[in-house]
């Protein structure tokens, strides 16, 4: 079972929202290969059906002042941040391929993230009662999704190279007492993030047992998907 992968570069939240929306459209009504998106995001703040606004510490005219978007989003979890520097990966699966389970594809993703980040040398792994991945007492990756007849959306977002400090003017997924911590952070370093990415592909094989993972350009998005893409994607 072929898997797709494209690359967006830097892009707008809403514009890659959107686009998830109209790929799952298309595939609710018609048979197609699943796609993983991967990108970072211009600065934003996204509150997902379960979360609490009171947890943003900003009101509107500092979100604006700093240059933040802010959008109440239809995922499930919290309010947490994407900017430039993380990778932020979009799995839009059909789980009648997989199981349908959705706390599995949960613990699958986590298992992805995982396994990329043990081959840094970062020694990562769950907290019972919190979807995500942690070090010790911080987290390094946010998870939520949207299920739609058991087509997934939305995806996980890992701390690589991104500035830390926005997580600051939120509650993390409404999580008081732990923090915040990134890739460059724990290594001193700034990561390849063509290289991560690609060791995260091959974990997203490892894991859910696909066949090929094929790199398309977002213009073939447009073809497989049937799509007019050209407002979706900003580059970098």
């Amino acid at each position: 079972m072929k898997v797709l992968h494209a690359d967006l570069g830097l892009t707008d939240f809403n514009e890659v929202w959107k686009l998830q929306k109209e790929i799952l459209g298309y595939k609710q009504k018609n048979k197609s290969e699943d796609i993983i998106i991967t990108n970072s995001h211009h600065h934003v703040y996204t509150l997902g059906r379960a979360g609490d606004k009171n947890h943003l510490l900003l009101n509107d005219e500092e979100l604006k002042k700093n240059g933040i978007a802010y959008y109440e989003i239809d995922r499930g979890g919290d309010l947490t941040y994407h900017g430039p520097g993380q990778l932020v990966v979009y799995p839009v699966f059909d789980l009648n391929n997989y199981y349908l389970d959705s706390h599995r594809f949960l613990r699958d993703l986590e298992e992805v993230v995982i396994l990329t980040l043990k081959e840094y040398g970062i020694e990562a792994g769950r907290e019972e009662e919190f979807t995500g991945v942690w070090v010790g007492e911080e987290k390094i990756c946010a998870i939520g999704i949207k299920l739609s007849r058991w087509i997934t959306m939305h995806g996980l977002a890992l701390n690589v190279n991104n500035e830390l400090s926005y997580f600051d003017k939120i509650i993390p997924c409404g999580i008081f007492h732990k923090g915040v911590t990134g890739m460059k952070k724990l290594l001193g370093k700034e990561i390849d993030m063509k290289e991560l990415t690609g060791i995260m592909l091959g974990n997203f094989k490892t894991v859910f047992k696909t066949g090929t993972i094929e790199n398309i350009t977002p213009a073939e998005i447009e073809i497989v998907f049937k799509l007019n893409l050209t407002e979706h994607t900003s580059g970098n």
